[in-house]
């Protein structure tokens, strides 16, 4: 009977001993996992970031495409606009000289 019982606790050690093992293998491959996954996302982030920092600096040039050409489209309107009030100032210039020189051959 204690051949019996002996051997039992023997088996019992034995199951618990390879429970522990197999528990360590486990916390190890978990602590793998988690190292991997950390890597795995530091490595995402950073490709996110290069991503980010690209798309930014497209839009960037974009934005100084954009605001180029409506410089331009305001420097042409503004030349515009003033060739067009030069040219009504002279006309007005021309009205007021002849209107100075009427009155002053009828003093």
């Amino acid at each position: 009977m204690f051949a019996i019982l002996s051997d039992s606790i023997k088996l019992i050690l034995a199951t618990e001993y390879e429970a522990n093992q197999v528990k360590l293998i486990v916390l190890n491959k978990s602590k793998e996992t988690i190292e991997q996954a950390k890597i795995e996302g530091e490595k995402a982030v950073t490709a996110t970031l290069k991503r980010a920092e690209s798309e930014l600096e497209q839009l960037k040039k974009a934005s100084d495409r954009k605001a180029m050409d409506a410089a331009v489209e305001l420097q042409s309107s503004t030349a515009n606009r003033l060739a067009t009030m030069q040219a009504r100032a002279e006309k007005r210039l021309d009205t007021v000289a002849q209107r100075i020189f009427e009155r002053i051959i009828s003093v």
